[in-house]
């Protein structure tokens, strides 16, 4: 391994816009080589449905209020709001030489410990990607992979309204109940969890030289 394999530029966003948090991730993506630090971004989001590449309009059942983009990444529609935690994971697969599954089931592993810890008992499904609590989705994930690049990642419910995934098939499938670190008896804040989730990801990822950054809101 090189040096660059070891550094990851954590950074902690707050609460940002969806589409100008996409736009900065896609053109990260674009324009980075094969010197580039890997970067995972932890950020909220104001209210907002977004649709996968392949989702499918039927998936949305009733009109809303909230806004809906069509996003690049993989998966069907889901609801990103405040008091979810999310991060994007602007990974080179190819210098880690791994496949997207492999960065999934780190994704899903890393949630499933993290709840561990709070003895939350939680499991992945391999035709349903995500993490499960008694047959309730608690993360959702949605990968795009652009130059042998990640980015998008993860969503963990932390303490949100979760109504608004009444009015979708959250990631496809109808009749799919949610859940979040709040209901299964975890009362940390989206700010508490987001270094937490780090090191369980690191744990597997395996960076040796880790900087944050934080922004000012």
């Amino acid at each position: 391994m090189t040096a660059i394999d070891k550094q990851l530029h954590v950074r902690y966003l707050g609460l940002q816009p969806y589409l100008e948090t996409w736009q900065k991730m896609s053109d990260f993506t674009q324009q980075r080589d094969e010197s580039s630090v890997d970067e995972i971004w932890l950020v909220e989001h104001p209210a907002v449905f977004t649709q996968g590449s392949a989702g499918k309009a039927e998936h949305l059942l009733q009109q809303t209020n909230i806004p809906i983009v069509k996003s690049d990444r993989g998966g069907q529609i889901t609801y990103h709001a405040p008091g979810q935690l999310i991060a994007y994971l602007l990974i080179d697969i190819r210098r880690k030489d791994f496949n997207v599954r492999t960065l999934v089931s780190i994704i899903e592993q890393s949630i499933i410990n993290l709840l561990a810890d709070y003895k939350v008992s939680a499991l992945a499904k391999q035709e349903a990607p995500g993490v499960y609590v008694n047959g309730k989705k608690i993360a959702s994930l949605g990968l795009k992979i652009r130059k042998g690049c990640s980015f998008h990642g993860l969503a963990l419910n932390v303490d949100m309204d979760l109504s608004p995934f009444l009015q979708i098939n959250p990631c496809g499938y109808a009749g799919l109940e949610m859940t979040q670190c709040k209901n299964e008896g975890i009362g940390l804040s989206v700010k508490q969890l987001a270094p937490l989730l780090i090191e369980k990801l690191n744990k597997q990822l395996n960076y040796s030289q880790i900087e944050s950054f934080f922004h000012e809101q």
